[in-house]
């Protein structure tokens, strides 16, 4: 099982992985879309680990397409994230220390579907996640879609 362990500073022992994420709204702009992780059973946004010669726009809609079946147009960055104090340690040994940027995503076609990361699916509002367990800084990339404006750096 993948662990995220925190301490001051720990995340320089992990090798620096960039990644991505997206935020699906409803057509009220009410509700996002959250996937459920196979390896933690934590709610997330769709994303992933961005690869050598795609945009960060071209891996966000990559695995949004790979983990739910829906085709996306990235459409605005909401944030860049990172937190040097932690660490995620997967079941190989191997340490990654991230930096995620977050898209907002419009859906252009496909069908909502399950993957072999994910295990659910659905929309929640923004009070329906409190009582969920979120993967990372997830609720914190939502509340900050959200707010719409400029792009952050956290």
């Amino acid at each position: 099982m993948t662990q995220v362990l925190f301490g001051p500073q720990l995340g320089r022992e992990g090798k620096l992985r960039v990644g991505c994420s997206a935020t699906i709204f409803d057509t009220n702009r009410e509700k996002v879309l959250l996937t459920q992780r196979t390896d933690n059973g934590r709610w997330c946004l769709p994303g992933g680990g961005m690869e050598s010669g795609e945009s960060a726009a071209q891996a966000c809609e990559r695995e949004v397409w790979e983990e739910t079946g829906l085709k996306v147009r990235a459409t605005r960055l909401i944030g860049v994230y990172s937190n040097p104090d932690q660490l995620v340690i997967y079941p190989d040994g191997n340490k990654a220390f991230f930096v995620v940027l977050s898209f907002e995503a419009e859906i252009i076609e496909g069908e909502l579907g399950l993957s072999d990361e994910t295990t659910a699916f659905g929309y929640f509002t923004l009070a329906e996640m409190e009582s969920m367990p979120m993967h990372g800084q997830h609720k914190q990339r939502v509340e900050d879609a959200l707010l719409g404006g400029n792009a952050l750096v956290k």
